[in-house]
């Protein structure tokens, strides 16, 4: 974490942490106070005001300890795609002063029918690269408190990649990878100090099994000094079944069943022990597959976008003008043309490698292919 006022008050960035300071940021961005400052639609700020601001309003919670300059390079797709093409006006002047005067009522029209096509916010999907990170992934997961405490767990080796211990934060997943987190790192699973929600009542069945166990550890009266009632029930001896073993066999039975009858003495539940305010976010998106009793998840696809919906977890909306202004000013700073220098520093890229990897193959096969040809002529 570069920056130490992340949760700043009177910045009011949202990040990707589970605190109540960050809490309240997002509230007051999205919805409080500061909510207007990211409203351009009565603004007096110029368009590269406007732009500016929506890049960092999004680059705050989409990977704010990612160097920009390596974000560009790496992190952008190579083609970002348009978030709304725009017809080409053919005529001579007349027809173009004409538009020019109705542009108002065209903007309208078009607004109108983006709502009835329904068209998807591809503009979110800038920030699929950063979504495939490893530390990110492991947060979407619900395995940690924030980001940077994902990141702090894969640099310290808690985290396996595929079965192996991975400590490189910037590797970006391809689908079919598994990730497992160590059980005793998760701050879920120990006992908090500070306030917390029970979520599944441990602490209150914890609390009855330990009364439980209380009465069942006192001491009862003995049988000599009540001579009301008789210590223990017996079923009473037929003349026919007069032998003493199988009278015997028969008790100790009865007070096996009447032990198996007591609770047990602790429950059965995994303590899971989370933290205040936390509800907000826990979430799982629809590309993830997690499995809790394990600790693990599968990075199943890439996220996508359909019209109206956006996998891409955002503060903002996916296709409002936070986003859009965002893409462009990232359409017109598109990273260079990558030398071979830049790529041995590219972050690892699983997907990339895996491609190469099935490229290399089938450049072998075909290879065995021209040599069996050859020899069978």
């Amino acid at each position: 974490m570069r920056d130490t006022g992340v949760f700043n008050i009177k910045r009011a960035l949202p990040r990707m942490s589970w605190s109540p300071k960050n809490l309240y940021n997002l509230w007051a961005r999205t919805a409080g106070h500061k909510s207007e400052e990211i409203r351009f639609t009565r603004t007096s700020s110029s368009l590269f005001q406007q732009r500016w601001k929506s890049k960092a309003m999004v680059r705050a919670y989409h990977g704010d300890y990612i160097n920009e300059k390596i974000f560009k390079r790496w992190y952008l797709p190579e083609t970002l795609p348009d978030v709304r093409p725009r017809r080409k006006i053919l005529g001579d002047d007349k027809t173009a002063l004409q538009e020019f005067a109705k542009r108002k009522q065209k903007e309208k029209d078009l607004e109108i029918e983006e709502e009835q096509k329904g068209m998807a916010p591809v503009g979110s999907l800038m920030f699929a690269e950063v979504e495939r990170r490893i530390d990110v992934f492991i947060f979407r997961c619900c395995f940690a408190h924030s980001v940077y405490e994902a990141r702090r767990l894969v640099i310290h080796g808690d985290v396996m990649l595929n079965g192996k211990k991975h400590q490189n934060a910037n590797t970006r997943l391809a689908p079919g990878d598994m990730v497992s987190v160590n059980p005793s790192a998760i701050r879920f699973f120990k006992p908090q100090t500070a306030e917390y929600d029970d979520v599944n009542g441990y602490d209150t069945l914890k609390s009855q099994s330990e009364s439980v166990s209380e009465l069942a550890t006192t001491p009862k009266p003995s049988a000599t000094t009540s001579t009301s009632e008789p210590a223990t029930t017996l079923e009473p001896v037929s003349s026919s079944d007069c032998n003493p073993r199988s009278h015997l066999l028969r008790c100790s039975k009865q007070q096996r069943c009447s032990s198996h009858d007591q609770p047990t003495q602790t429950p059965s539940l995994t303590p899971f022990y989370l933290p205040t305010y936390a509800s907000p976010w826990i979430f799982i998106p629809a590309y993830i597959e997690p499995s809790f009793s394990t600790c693990s998840a599968i990075y199943v696809r890439h996220p996508t976008a359909r019209p109206g919906y956006s996998e891409i977890p955002t503060p903002y909306d996916a296709d409002g003008e936070v986003v859009r202004f965002a893409w462009e000013w990232y359409v017109k700073r598109r990273p260079r043309v990558r030398s071979k220098s830049q790529l041995a520093r590219m972050p690892e890229d699983r997907a990339l490698a895996t491609m190469e990897d099935v490229m290399e193959g089938r450049r072998l096969l075909r290879k065995d292919i021209k040599a069996m040809a050859r020899k069978l002529k």
